[in-house]
């Protein structure tokens, strides 16, 4: 059975790509052939921790190993088998194939150009259904003079004169493993292989120009906030013909005064008087889909769930939706007239229940208590002077008669 590629490479599951990245790396300069001539057990080693590079370093390959083990690479679960060229990785790394095979390296043709990240805002409802987004972007787009060439018309470019067409210019240095060959794109060309003689006057060479660009996001239903979706190819165009980098849309969703999202569910209140939880009622509910009739039981308890299946979260894999949970919050009136607390109170009698109508005051905290013995001794000192006045009079009209 195969070795585990994070085993191999001695990392956990959730690994960052720097740290995969340094991992790899030593690992295989540990393995490295040139470290270890004539060691076959190593250069096996190496080209394990190689191909496990390979994998873990392309989220596609990584995400379906992640999920599927080494059956999901050999197509094995309903996708494509996954190709990797180790020899892309050595030469990325090392400067070159440590197993030979005098492969020649084509030019690396016109760098690719820079990734763009944008914002959407969506609303609730533009998240649980989807929605079709125009945005404007600045870009960098081909040069409409030149074609993309970055040559003025009527010209060509020519083959680099320092590179010879290949792009790449080749360094070799000794380090501690001995001689290391590294290749890195031509100055003079910037890797396309191509000299510019008679620059584009429009683009002073680049083959490209800024631009406002207008898109259609279509945004998937069932996103959520910090969702990131991927326009291949819709970032700026590379220079002299290069291919153009990915536009990332980064998705932020604004709350619900209604629904709170739990994953595919929704949830929501429903408020019914006292009377309709105790006798029943149909009430009318606005959903996402739009009103709905829902049937309060006689005897529903505050709390108690109206469940609404396939009116919640459109699942992301297309196979339905989740569901729509409504809690029941019963509101007890503050105020009653006079009649409605007499029918109470007789309903309360029937039920043989009581209700005496007692308000029960909140504890009282040091300082009311204070206050409180505070106005008891006011009311005694005063009812004292009172009765000390009372007495005199009564004195005074004995003494009259």
């Amino acid at each position: 059975m195969p070795a585990d590629y994070y085993e191999l490479l001695e990392v956990s599951r959730d690994v960052s790509e720097g740290d995969l990245k340094r991992a790899y790396r030593q690992k295989a300069r540990e393995h490295h052939p040139d470290a270890n001539p004539g060691d076959g057990e190593a250069e096996a080693r190496f080209k394990e921790i190689s191909e496990a590079y390979a994998v873990l370093s392309d989220p596609e390959a990584r995400a379906r190993y992640d999920r599927f083990g080494h059956e999901g690479l050999r197509g094995g679960m309903g996708g494509p088998a996954f190709d990797f060229d180790l020899s892309d990785i050595f030469e990325s790394f090392f400067g070159g194939n440590p197993f030979g095979g005098g492969r020649s390296r084509r030019a690396s043709g016109p760098p690719r150009g820079d990734d763009h990240e944008t914002v959407v805002d969506l609303d609730f409802a533009e998240a649980v259904f989807g929605v079709d987004r125009p945005i404007d972007v600045r870009t960098l787009v081909s040069c409409d003079d030149c074609g993309g060439s970055g040559a003025a018309e009527g010209t060509s470019p020519t083959v680099c004169s320092v590179c010879g067409g290949a792009g790449q210019v080749r360094q070799v240095r000794q380090s501690l493993l001995g001689q290391m060959v590294t290749t890195a794109p031509c100055g003079q060309c910037r890797g396309t292989g191509m000299e510019i003689i008679d620059p584009c006057r429009s683009c002073r060479g680049e083959g490209r120009r800024a631009e406002h660009v207008s898109l259609v996001v279509r945004v998937p239903p069932g996103v959520d906030s910090g969702a990131t979706l991927r326009l291949s190819g819709r970032g700026s165009v590379g220079p002299r013909g290069g291919p153009a980098g990915d536009l990332y849309v980064h998705l932020r969703v604004a709350e619900s005064d209604v629904f709170v999202r739990q994953g595919e569910s929704l949830v929501a209140e429903l408020p019914v008087t006292m009377l309709q939880a105790a006798l029943g009622a149909k009430v009318t509910f606005e959903t996402l889909d739009g009103p709905r009739e829902l049937a309060v039981r006689a005897g529903t308890q505050p709390n108690d769930t109206i469940r609404l299946n396939g009116l919640g979260v459109p699942r992301a894999n297309g196979r339905g939706r989740g569901d729509l949970h409504v809690v029941v919050r019963v509101d007890i009136p503050k105020k009653l007239s006079k009649s409605e607390v007499a029918k109470l109170r007789e309903v309360a009698s029937e039920r043989g229940e009581q209700v005496d109508g007692i308000v029960v005051d909140r504890p009282a905290t040091a300082e009311s208590h204070d206050r409180e013995h505070a106005r008891d001794e006011a009311r005694a000192e005063r009812s004292k002077a009172r009765g000390g006045t009372e007495a005199r009079q009564r004195r005074m009209r004995r003494s009259k008669g």
